[in-house]
């Protein structure tokens, strides 16, 4: 329907066109009819007059359907990129960037109106002025979107409702990083019902997600595909209500540093497992729930001076170490256990070292 409608619109474009060049036309058609045939005409308007509009209006609509089609293909196809572009944006994105093109363009009105007394170029530079004026209103408001968004709310009248929900909504997101949800121990925490509130899932995320799935590695593209059926379960199994957020931070670059900055926007908490990003989220002051930190918390507790019985599957890294591994995954190292492997033996604890990224705990063989 679109396609029909720009064509016609060309047609009588080019048709109206055609007749403007009216004047042109006339005097050929006067050098080559006769004297008697320009004076014939009705109420006041001669043939040569007539066959001029006719043939300028015709030879411009024959024109406009013949190079239709090519504008129809170009405008077409220029209006899909558009749209395209624009439902990828957020929403804040477009209200913004109307809102900067419209004060780009009418400082660009009142600036311009001062050139035009200069002579020749004088009527070109409000032209000049107003694209340059409205693409720095476009770029400057997406850029300073949240900011905008700060100004608005702070307003009595517009921050009124934003109070009531702010305990109630802002601070109940739960972002997910891309390692956590391939991890997929979250799953199973959203289950037991340790997760409330909302999930958000980032643009950015998923697009990492969908990269590591379409990966050549078999074992990264494994990995991805885990990520996306862990998304998948949380979101129909589970009854968990996750959200999208198609935001994006064009002027970072790394995935970690767009989290934290979402975080910070939308007074978010981060769900990871990567020690690094709790690091650099915390020292900027986004909240942090770490699974690892989790997993560790909820471990028995162990003591030096208590016995357990532990099966040695391997030597360790310093001279007749022995290494065994509870059944949570939690590492012991025996000291002296090396003549142990492949031996279910009784240990005596002697020290826990406990850290961010795990626990280890050290023992030696109980004596008989």
């Amino acid at each position: 329907m679109l396609d029909k409608v720009l064509r016609f619109v060309i047609i009588i474009m080019a048709a109206v066109g055609g007749l403007m060049m009216t004047d042109q036309i006339m005097p050929r058609l006067t050098s080559l009819v006769s004297a008697g045939f320009l004076s014939v005409g009705f109420f006041g308007i001669t043939l040569v007059t007539i066959l001029a509009f006719a043939m300028s209006g015709l030879i411009g609509g024959v024109v406009g359907f013949l190079l239709a089609p090519i504008f129809v293909k170009k405008i077409s196809r220029s209006i899909y990129w558009l749209e395209s572009r624009l439902n990828k944006m957020p929403v804040y994105d477009v209200l913004a960037g109307s809102l900067g093109l419209a004060i780009g363009l009418i400082i660009s009105n009142l600036l311009g109106s001062a050139f035009l007394p200069i002579p020749i170029i004088g009527k070109y530079i409000p032209g000049i002025i107003s694209i340059i004026l409205g693409y720095l209103g476009i770029s400057v408001a997406t850029r300073k979107r949240d900011e905008l968004v700060g100004l608005f709310t702070s307003f009595p009248w517009m921050n009124k409702d934003r109070q009531k929900d702010k305990g109630a909504a802002g601070s109940q997101y739960k972002i997910l990083d891309t390692n956590v949800i391939i991890d997929g121990r979250i799953a199973d925490i959203c289950q037991s019902g340790f997760i409330e509130g909302t999930l958000l899932i980032p643009g950015f995320v998923l697009e990492e997600l969908q990269h590591i799935a379409d990966s050549s590695d078999l074992l990264k593209r494994n990995r991805g595909r885990r990520g996306l059926d862990i998304l998948n379960r949380i979101q129909k199994e589970l009854g968990i209500f996750v959200k999208i957020d198609s935001r994006d931070f064009d002027d970072i670059t790394e995935v970690d540093s767009k989290l934290v900055k979402l975080a910070q926007v939308i007074k978010g908490k981060v769900v990871t497992n990567d020690y690094n990003l709790n690091k650099v989220a915390e020292l900027q002051g986004v909240t942090v729930l770490n699974i690892n930190e989790l997993a560790n918390a909820v471990k028995p507790v162990v003591l030096p001076g208590e016995e357990m019985v532990v099966h040695v599957v391997k030597d360790g890294k310093e001279f007749g170490q022995g290494v065994a591994y509870l059944d949570d995954g939690t590492m012991i190292v025996v000291d002296g256990g090396k003549r142990h492997i492949g031996e279910t033996i009784g240990v005596l604890v002697t020290s826990v070292l406990q850290t961010a990224a795990g626990r280890m705990i050290f023992a030696k063989p109980k004596a008989i």
